[in-house]
Parts: structure tokens; C-alpha cells; sequence
């Protein structure tokens, strides 16, 4: 087999001009149920969203609220913990291979349910083959045709990776599609720099117009140390829940089991998150600068106290440079 060469550097343009262009479809924007809370929540990949949605989802539906958990990641990892492992259909997936086969997506496609949740996964392109923010506003399309803003639950939670900067994974923020933000954290830099990015998103569009405002930041595998709190202290947004970093949640974590019920000895802890992000307002967060968000933490561990040294030409040159006379003109002092 030999490859059309000339075609295969089409097909890697059309990618990569893809990639660099910003989602421009109009997304959905009715109103839902009247008293439907509609909260995005974004952290770091591997920080722990996954696990906190699915136990405080699982905890809410405990007391008595209907709720709808939609995973927004690529990774498609939202539902795993809910499900005990199992793969949920994506949207995006489901959708491709309906209309290939000339048939209409239905509900009981993509949306499941257990322990009372209802739970469903948009999906996204393989690596490398297409756009993720494509992917989401495709997602939110359908749903709107499956009857989104006639269905009636207590809490949509929307669950957004935080570390990349593609507009897709902003809309919620920039197009008013959530009424508020909880961010999960935890006393590391890198989880609280994507914590910080997303304030600042949101107050880009508070400036803009926008509404929606940060709830609360969820401190995940705590062990102490404090910055994350400070963090919450410093752009002046409430701690909803402190989750420990304890052996006992990791390994029933990593075996797919629910920690959010009550009978789990962790199921006051999510209760108690259950009623902060119920009534937690949504507040207008004052971002962070890079030089502030280092000093949360001891310059010894984050290199906050280097100082910037200035290149010369002489450096970029080395073994090339050569001293040349200056045409400066000098004057003597009158």
C-alpha cells in the first residue's frame, strides 16, 4: 500500500487549522426549569473532580434531590466511579453512530441512571482529530433536541476540565449556561494556578456582561498545609468542603466504591458539601497574579525568590560574538 502523500499533508492542515480556530456555533441558551441550579465544576486533571461529583451527586439524590451529572472531559471519565468502572456511551460516540445508520438518538442512548442519579457523558475527538470544544457545543445541541430545558431536576452539574484553554471548555462561564463555579484544589501549585485561571475567566466575563460567579472552592487530598485555604482567603471565595488525604477514601476510590451515602463513615462529610453548594451564592473573585499566586508557598519549593537575569546579545551569540566599535556619539560634560 503506498500513501497519497499530497493528501495526507490536506488532512494534517485541515487538523491543525481546526485546532486553532474557536468554536463559533451558537450554543443553546433557553431557560431551564425554573428552579434547576446549573453549576460547572472545574479543577485540574487527576485532582479529583470525578470523585467528588459522583459522591456528592450520589449523596443529593440520598436526601431527597433529582440530579443530573454531565461530564464535559474528553476523557470521559466523569461517570466511571458512578457506574463502578463500567463505560458510559458517550453523546458524541452515540450521535456519530445513529446517524451513520440513519436512526434518531433517544434518551435511554446516552442517559443513565443509579443511586437515583441521572448520568450521562458528551465525549470528544481522539487526540489529535479534532476539536474538544467542538465536541461540547455538538453535545449541548443534542441535549437541547432531547428536551434539556423541559426536563425538571434540582442540579445539572457540569463537569469541565480546568487546565486546558480551549473556548469550548469555557462556555459555561462565557455564555451564561451556569448560574456558578465550584473549583476543586488542593495544596499543590499546579492545581491551584488552574483554580486561579478559571477566577480570572470568570471575571473576564463579569466585565463582559456575564453573570456567572464563583460558589466555592472544594479542597481535595488535604494534608494540612494550608494553601489551599489561603488561596480561597486570598481571591476571596469560600471553602465549601475539605476532603482529606486519607488511605481509606483513595482505596475506595480506586475500587469504584460510593463513599457518598450515609451509610459510608465519609457521608456527613458530603452532606455537608451537599448543603454549601446548595445555598453557596455566587460571589465575583478577585484573580490572582502570577507573583501572588507563588507566594502562597515557601519560595524554597517554588523558586518564587529567583530573580530574573537579563539575556545579552553576547549570550545568544557565544562562540559567534564579536566586540564591535560603537557608533555612539559621547559627549563630554559641559
Amino acid at each position: 500500500m503506498t500513501l497519497d502523500i499530497p493528501n495526507l499533508k490536506d488532512f494534517d492542515k485541515r487538523l491543525r487549522d481546526e485546532a486553532h480556530e474557536e468554536p463559533t456555533l451558537e450554543v443553546p441558551q433557553g431557560e431551564p426549569t425554573k428552579h434547576t441550579q446549573i453549576i460547572a465544576i472545574y479543577g485540574k486533571g487527576g485532582i479529583g473532580k470525578s470523585f467528588t461529583l459522583a459522591n456528592l451527586s450520589c449523596m443529593m439524590a440520598e436526601m431527597g434531590k433529582r440530579v443530573l451529572l454531565i461530564g464535559c472531559d474528553p476523557k470521559s471519565d466523569t461517570t466511571s466511579l458512578l457506574f463502578a468502572g463500567k463505560a458510559c456511551p458517550t453523546i458524541i460516540e452515540t450521535s456519530t453512530r445513529k446517524k451513520l445508520a440513519g436512526e434518531e438518538v433517544k434518551i435511554g442512548d446516552v442517559c443513565y441512571k443509579r443511586n437515583g442519579v441521572f448520568a450521562m457523558e458528551l465525549g470528544g475527538p481522539e487526540v489529535g482529530r479534532g476539536c474538544g470544544g467542538r465536541g461540547i457545543i455538538h453535545g449541548f445541541e443534542l441535549l437541547e433536541k432531547l428536551g434539556f430545558h423541559d426536563w425538571d431536576f434540582d442540579y445539572v452539574l457540569l463537569d469541565f476540565l480546568g487546565d486546558v484553554v480551549c473556548g469550548g471548555f469555557g462556555l459555561p462561564i462565557a455564555r451564561d449556561m451556569a448560574q456558578k463555579v465550584i473549583l476543586v484544589g488542593s495544596n499543590d501549585l499546579q492545581s491551584l494556578y488552574v483554580a486561579n485561571n478559571v477566577c480570572s475567566a470568570v471575571e473576564y466575563f463579569r466585565k463582559m456582561g456575564g453573570n456567572v460567579g464563583v460558589a466555592g472552592l472544594v479542597i481535595n487530598k488535604d494534608d494540612g498545609t494550608g494553601e489551599a485555604q489561603a488561596f480561597a482567603d486570598a481571591v476571596k471565595i469560600p471553602v465549601l468542603a475539605t476532603i482529606p488525604a486519607d488511605d481509606d477514601l483513595r482505596k475506595k476510590s480506586a475500587n469504584y466504591q460510593i463513599v457518598g451515602t450515609g451509610q459510608s463513615q465519609w457521608g456527613p462529610l458530603f452532606a455537608g458539601l451537599a448543603d454549601a453548594v446548595g445555598i453557596a451564592p455566587p460571589v465575583r473573585p478577585a484573580p490572582l497574579d502570577q507573583d501572588g499566586l507563588l507566594a502562597l508557598f515557601d519560595s524554597k519549593d517554588t523558586g518564587g525568590d529567583v530573580v530574573l537575569e537579563p539575556a545579552t546579545d553576547a549570550d545568544m551569540r557565544g562562540k559567534n560574538a564579536v566586540e564591535k566599535a560603537s557608533l555612539e556619539v559621547v559627549y563630554d560634560d559641559a
